[in-house]
């Protein structure tokens, strides 16, 4: 079989899950953007899938990961070359791998309608509100792929099972739906339900961490990334934090173009009253 995830860590776990389990063994491929955020409307086009590489570097800039991150890999790519591996082998399968989040979930919708010609050999594994063990041996209900050990997904291929005709026909117009309200911010709300969200979904959390005094706005990014229970990504998460600024929500001591640690940033007086205090 290939199996197909959605998040780089992903990939790890199933390699590992492989070692100790040789029916797994299979070809690894990651989806790697992001669905859950940023422009969707029309990325079946050139034009569109353009504009979301754009809206990418332009968060991208002075980041970390430089802006030639976006664009340095292309998704399209790598399901034209799973379906001419499908056309190849009829042997072949495929297995989609999705944790109880919106990045998996919203890469779900994008990839599926385009196996629909191999129906009955596209396989689905939700690690839907189920329970797993830990290190520690206790019960706890992961999130993503990657928080579980590789023996317990050894265990999570019982949760395999063939993508139905009727979902085939039904997820696309979920996926349609999603790209013409063409929201900024999708969460998952239960099941595989996404709802399109405002872009300034997030910034509650940000301003819920940060505080009357200085401090780098690095350290504001990872508190908040750490205590946020509906996750996004970094990159994502900073171009809110400077929207804030823009938006006189944030006060800024330093360089908002040069690196994520060469600036900082604290509240606005103003700002207290409209923190949320839970």
């Amino acid at each position: 079989m290939i199996h197909v995830v959605f998040q780089t860590a992903d990939v790890s776990i199933l390699q590992q899950a492989m070692e100790l389990e040789p029916s797994l063994q299979g070809e690894v491929i990651e989806i790697k953007d992001d669905f859950a955020v940023g422009p969707i409307n029309n990325i079946d086009t050139a034009e569109g899938w353009d504009a979301r590489v754009n809206w990418w570097r332009s968060l991208l800039e002075n980041s970390p990961y430089g802006v030639e991150t976006a664009g340095s890999f292309d998704d399209r790519e790598t399901v034209k070359t799973l379906i001419e591996k499908l056309d190849s082998d009829a042997a072949e399968d495929v297995w989609i791998w999705m944790g109880q989040n919106q990045h998996d979930v919203c890469g779900y919708y994008w990839l599926m309608p385009q196996l629909k010609a191999f129906q009955g050999r596209v396989m689905v594994l939700y690690l839907n509100n189920l329970p797993f063990i830990n290190e520690k041996g206790q019960l706890f209900y992961p999130s993503c792929i990657h928080e579980i050990l590789p023996k317990e997904a050894v265990k999570a291929k019982r949760l395999n099972r063939t993508i139905t005709l009727s979902e085939f026909e039904v997820d696309p117009d979920e996926w349609k739906r999603l790209t013409e309200e063409n929201a900024m911010v999708r969460i998952l709300e239960g099941g595989k339900k996404i709802a399109s969200k405002e872009e300034s979904y997030y910034d509650a959390e940000i301003l819920k961490n940060a505080t009357n005094d200085w401090q780098k706005a690095s350290r504001l990014l990872n508190n908040t990334l750490n205590r946020m229970k509906v996750k996004t990504g970094d990159v994502f998460l900073m171009g809110r934090l400077k929207s804030l600024i823009e938006a006189g929500r944030l006060e800024v001591n330093g360089d908002i173009s040069k690196g994520w640690k060469d600036f900082e940033v604290k509240l606005f007086s103003a700002t207290q009253l409209e923190i949320p205090t839970a």
